[in-house]
Formats: structure tokens, C-alpha cells, sequence
């Protein structure tokens, strides 16, 4: 028998015919990938813009202890200012909570931490954070449930016996001392909606990003 010779035409034709189908198959698959990855990167590059800003938040605040309450609004404009590509005026919320250790017992009793004091973004002067976008994601620190009758974003904080107690450093700070919880929120929006591809997705990120720098 002899061999079936193949021209060398027909022979590139068809390796291009294979090659073609197997772009073919895999497109989509790449395509899902791609766009995957393009949220991802957002995403981490969003999340390292919020680590940024709460940390200089919480020195910012620690720096002023006794003029937080006129500072808060002044403090959140300013690391605000440096947020872009994020709009922290749209899809951001910022609270700084000032908490303080207490002893309520003998030398033996474990030291509580309560909530002393806490400020959300809400700058009348400059008409930014919440009362534009009315975005206002509970805080994870200790949630107000009174911010009506606040003003310059103030919460009114119970204080004395009835001072919140929270769990956060909780037998960690001596009887006194002072430490500030800045918590960085943002509302990410991915640029292309999650999609499923048998076992292959893009997932979902967010929708609500968020960093918490204690100083």
C-alpha cells in the first residue's frame, strides 16, 4: 500500500482550521477570565486606597484628642481628598470612634472598653459624605441607632452607667487610655456583572468594601 501524501497547501489549511476551532472553544473561557481579573485588580486597588485612609484617619485623630468633635468633619475631608479614583463622596462612608478603657472594680477586675465617642462623615460646611449620597453602612464597632438628633455628625452617645460597652480590645487597654477606631466603607460597583460559565464565574466583590485602622 502507499502512504496518502498530503500537500503541503491542504496540510496548512487544515492546522489553521484546528487552530481556529480551538480559539474558538476557549474564547469565552478567557473572556470570562479577563474580566474576572479586571474587578479583581479594582477591587485590591480600592482596598489599599481604604487602608490608606482609615490608618491616616486614626493618626490624624489620636493628634487631637480634646478637638475631635470640632475636628471629625475636617479630619474625613482630608484623607477623603486624597481618595481618587474612588468617589468617597458617592459610595464612601468614614466613623471614628473614640473608646476608652475602664476599670469598674477592684485592681483584679478585668479592664472594660466603652464607646466614648463616635462621628460619621456628614460635612455641612462642604456638603459631602452622607448627606449627599445618604449612604451609611452600619459601623462594626459599636452601631449609634441615634444619629437624628446629632449635629456635624455627631452621635449622642449614652454615658456614665449607661456608656456601651464593646467587645473590641476588651481587657486590652489600661484604665484611661484612649485609643481611636477609624472604619472606611465603600460601595464598589464591578465593572462587569458577575457571570457563570459551567464551573468557571467571575464571583462577586463587595458590594461593600471595607477597612478598620485602630491607632
Amino acid at each position: 500500500m502507499m502512504a496518502e501524501l498530503v500537500q503541503p497547501g491542504r496540510a496548512r489549511r487544515r492546522q489553521r482550521g484546528i487552530a481556529a476551532l480551538e480559539l474558538a472553544l476557549m474564547l469565552p473561557i478567557i473572556v470570562v477570565l479577563f474580566m474576572g481579573l479586571v474587578d479583581i485588580a479594582r477591587g485590591i486597588q480600592a482596598n489599599m486606597i481604604l487602608i490608606n485612609i482609615g490608618r491616616e484617619a486614626a493618626n490624624l485623630a489620636s493628634r487631637s484628642p480634646g478637638q475631635l468633635s470640632d475636628n471629625a468633619q475636617i479630619i474625613m475631608k482630608a484623607v477623603t481628598d486624597s481618595a481618587p479614583p474612588l468617589n468617597m463622596n458617592q459610595q464612601g462612608m468614614i466613623y471614628i470612634t473614640r473608646i476608652v478603657g475602664q476599670k469598674t472594680g477592684t485592681a483584679s477586675t478585668p479592664t472594660r472598653t466603652i464607646v466614648d465617642a463616635q462621628f460619621r462623615w456628614d460635612d455641612s460646611a462642604n456638603n459631602r459624605g452622607y448627606r449627599v449620597s445618604g449612604y451609611a453602612p452600619l459601623s462594626k464597632v459599636w452601631n449609634c441607632g441615634n444619629w437624628a438628633g446629632s449635629t456635624g455628625g455627631s452621635c449622642t452617645v449614652p454615658s456614665g452607667s449607661s456608656a456601651p460597652v464593646i467587645s473590641l480590645l476588651s481587657n486590652q487597654l489600661a484604665d484611661g487610655q484612649v485609643v481611636y477606631a477609624v472604619e472606611v466603607f465603600y460601595k464598589f460597583n464591578m465593572v462587569f456583572s458577575p457571570i457563570t460559565l459551567g464551573s468557571t464565574g467571575t464571583g462577586t466583590i463587595g458590594p461593600d468594601l471595607y477597612s478598620m485602622s485602630v491607632f
